[in-house]
């Protein structure tokens, strides 16, 4: 490991309990805090977080969450009515910037979050855990409120798999950290890089494209140590993560995904063929399927006509 990273290690990673609630909410002094979920299909747990945070984040007179948007991506189920039930606002991918056909992928989801959300920090939290906590939110924005310095701010966790204490980063273990420890080594201290669970001030997150699918978190990450350099970014340890975990097919359509995220950063190239060809046990033998590689990436927000305008509003109105 880098001694900056060493170094880095010992500066920018915490606990959350090393910002407790009053704290921060000392600290705010008018920032405003946008949670935004990205959902599809997640019925099951969406509502509790919801609550979690409704609960615990957005009471009293000084609330740490001043906006909490669930974004539907085309769920079938009903994770749209359950979430407004607990107290959320509710916006579908479509209805966000609708002059832009929407394409499938959590990242299309999260760049589309920035035009529905208007707090100055924005903290990402998937909607599929279980078991949740406030500090996955208090955690990932607390360095944001109390350090000016800090930028960018990822969870770090536990992640249990099939009983067994810090497992289930299958896709980080085989493929992004060695991306990251080989490529862009001022990365390497990062214990969840691919986390979801991640908070930023929103002037950075506009000037950063984002990957539409599962490249979406190495993306951002590599491109905000470009754009602001390692010591603006930071960790925190939230607990433990419990969540749904996904087969092995799954998991080869997000690695291919990160792997191109990361193959464009390193060369700004095109894979010669942006395909992933899995194999499924049919009755006549070993059947291949093939799937289509997420090749297409957003631009920076901030580029965006709709965002620019609305910006210029703010700051007409702030006048």
């Amino acid at each position: 490991m880098l001694e900056e990273v060493e170094r880095w290690l010992a500066r920018r990673s915490w606990s959350v309990a090393d910002r407790p609630l009053g704290r921060l909410l000392s600290a705010k002094q008018g920032t405003t805090v946008s949670v935004v979920l990205p959902a599809l299909n997640e019925e099951a747990t969406v509502g509790e977080i919801v609550a979690v945070i409704r609960r615990e984040l957005m009471t009293g007179a000084v609330p740490l969450v001043d906006e909490l948007v669930v974004v539907d991506s085309g769920s079938t189920d009903r994770t749209a009515e359950v979430a407004a039930r607990a107290g959320a606002r509710v916006v579908h991918r479509d209805a966000i910037l609708p002059r832009v056909p929407a394409v499938p992928g959590k990242g299309e989801v999260l760049w589309r979050s920035l035009l529905a959300t208007a707090g100055d920090v924005v903290c990402f939290v998937d909607a599929d855990l279980r078991e949740f906590s406030a500090d996955f939110v208090s955690g990932i924005v607390g360095p944001l409120l109390t350090d000016p310095e800090v930028q960018f701010v990822k969870a770090m966790y536990d992640r249990p798999l099939g009983g067994a204490p810090g497992q289930g980063g299958r896709v980080t273990e085989l493929v992004a950290r060695p991306l990251l420890n080989l490529h862009w080594p001022q990365l390497a201290g990062f214990v969840q890089p691919l986390g979801g669970e991640y908070a930023a001030r929103r002037s950075l997150l506009e000037r950063l494209p984002f990957p539409v699918g599962y490249g979406v978190e190495l993306g951002l990450l590599v491109d905000a140590l470009h754009t602001v350099g390692l010591d603006a970014l930071a960790q925190v340890d939230v607990g433990v993560r419990v969540h749904r975990h996904q087969d092995g097919q799954a998991l080869g359509r997000m690695a291919a995904a990160i792997y191109r995220t990361a193959q464009l950063r390193l060369s700004r190239g095109h894979l010669v063929r942006p395909a992933l060809t899995q194999f499924e046990r049919g009755e006549g033998g070993f059947v291949p399927r093939t799937h289509a590689v997420d090749t297409e990436e957003r631009p920076p927000m901030g580029d965006v006509a709709e965002y620019a305008a609305r910006a210029g509003r703010r700051n007409t109105g702030a006048a």
